[in-house]
């Protein structure tokens, strides 16, 4: 069996964002931050074009993804013991057990996720591509995505999608 992909690794598919880590026990790292970089590959039937998909179409898709995140403060909008507050003309409130973070309405973005490790991170913009993709390009069928996060050399969190049988 013969199989296509595409893989886009540019120096700007990047993100730089403030977080913290909640561990199994409910200890949580200190709020800090990674300039995060992000891998694609893109499996799925060659064209009759002899094209999978035009790197030129599939970038600014991911530029857009990693611009929307960057310079933000991610919350993992689905953790049980994750509490944001709309304090209305004074932005959100965010706690976390014992902790309270405030911050401006805009820095602040709360992803559908339980976590914001690389992992969840990489997942959610494996998620947030495809339904991109899906929308742009009615003839591409996705046979195979895979998205790494990588939150410094050497260590990434990575996203495998394959479809249902």
């Amino acid at each position: 069996m013969e199989r296509w992909s595409i893989e886009v690794e540019k120096e700007y598919l990047k993100f730089s964002v403030a977080h913290f880590l909640i561990f199994p026990d409910g200890s949580a790292e200190r709020l800090h931050g990674h300039n995060y970089r992000v891998f694609v590959e893109i499996e799925a039937r060659l064209s009759e074009h002899g094209l999978v998909i035009d790197f030129q179409d599939v970038k600014p898709l991911i530029r857009a993804i990693c611009d929307e995140l960057d310079e933000h403060f991610l919350i993992p909008g689905e953790h049980p013991d994750i509490e944001v507050i709309d304090l209305v003309d004074e932005g959100l409130e965010i706690r976390y057990r014992e902790r309270v973070y405030r911050a401006p309405r805009e820095d602040v973005l709360v992803l559908a996720i339980n976590n914001t490790s690389a992992e969840n991170l990489s997942g959610w913009l494996g998620g947030e591509l495809l339904r991109r993709l899906r929308g742009h390009f009615d003839d591409l069928v996705v046979e195979r995505l895979r998205v790494a996060v990588e939150e410094t050399p050497g260590q990434r969190g990575v996203y495998l999608m394959t479809p249902d049988p």
